[in-house]
C-alpha cells in the first residue's frame, strides 16, 4: 500500500542514470525487483495510450499526471532496423529532433525522443493529446566530446502523459543547474532510426537546464488519462 500524498517524482537524470541503466546493468534481483515495482517492464506499443495507466507500477497508481514504462528493444531494431510504433489502429509519430540529456554536472547521460499518439493510420492519421518521451541511456557518462557515446539499446523508458494547460509535477520542479558551456558532441546516431542527423545541444543563451522536461510546457487540454476527444 502507498502512503497517502507519495508521488513518482523522478528528474530525468534519476530517471536515465538510476532507473534506466539499473534495469540494464547487471544487479541484484532484490534491486531488480524493487525498481520493477515503481517501473514494470511492457510492451507499450501493444496498447492504446489511455489504457496504459492500469498496468503502471504499484508505487505509482494513482497518478494522474504520467506513466511510467520499461520498454523492451524490439527483434528488428535489434537487426538494425527501424522500431515500429504502430498499434492496432493507431501510431505513434516522432515530433522534432533527438535531444541530449545532461546530468547535473553537465555530463552526456543519453537521449530523448518526444513522440504524439495519432489515431488512424498514415497519412490521415488524427493526432491526440497523448505524448511519450523516450529516453536511451548512454554506456558511459562523459564530458569529453571527442568520445563516440554509445547506446544500452536494451531497454528505453518511456514516459506517457496527457497535454494539458497546468503546470504538472514533472513541470513543478526547480529549475537545476544551468549549463555554462557549450558541450559539442560528436555524431553516433546518423543512422538511428533512418531519419536523425543532428542531435540538439545546449548552449550558453538557450541556457539548457538539464533537469527539465520542456516537452510539454506548452497549453493543451486539462482532462489526463481520458479517451481523447477527437
Amino acid at each position: 500500500m502507498v502512503a497517502p500524498g507519495f508521488r513518482f517524482y523522478p528528474t530525468e537524470e534519476e530517471l536515465i542514470s538510476f532507473y534506466l541503466k539499473r534495469k540494464i546493468e547487471p544487479g541484484t534481483n532484490i534491486l531488480k525487483q524493487s525498481i520493477d515495482r515503481v517501473i514494470p517492464q511492457l510492451h507499450v506499443y501493444d496498447f492504446y495510450p489511455w489504457d496504459l495507466p492500469q498496468y503502471v507500477g504499484e508505487h505509482c497508481q494513482g497518478d494522474t499526471e504520467q506513466c511510467f514504462f520499461f520498454l523492451p528493444r524490439q527483434e528488428k531494431e535489434a537487426r538494425g532496423g527501424r522500431p515500429s510504433r504502430l498499434t492496432s489502429s493507431g501510431y505513434w509519430k516522432a515530433t522534432g529532433s533527438l535531444s541530449i540529456v545532461y546530468s547535473s554536472g553537465n555530463r552526456a547521460i543519453g537521449i530523448k525522443r518526444t513522440m504524439v499518439f495519432y489515431n488512424g493510420r498514415v497519412p490521415s492519421g488524427r493526432k491526440t493529446k497523448w505524448k511519450m518521451n523516450e529516453y536511451k541511456a548512454f554506456q558511459d557518462e562523459s564530458s569529453n566530446s571527442k568520445r563516440k557515446p554509445k547506446l544500452m539499446g536494451e531497454f528505453s523508458l518511456c514516459r506517457i502523459y496527457v497535454k494539458t494547460n497546468t503546470l504538472r509535477a514533472f513541470d513543478r520542479r526547480p529549475s537545476g543547474v544551468m549549463i555554462h558551456k557549450q558541450l559539442p558532441v560528436s555524431q553516433p546516431f546518423q543512422n538511428y532510426e533512418h531519419h536523425t542527423n543532428t542531435l540538439s545541444r545546449p548552449t550558453i543563451s538557450e541556457k539548457t537546464t538539464s533537469l527539465c522536461d520542456r516537452s510539454h510546457n506548452s497549453s493543451d487540454d486539462q482532462n489526463a488519462y481520458h479517451h481523447p476527444t477527437l
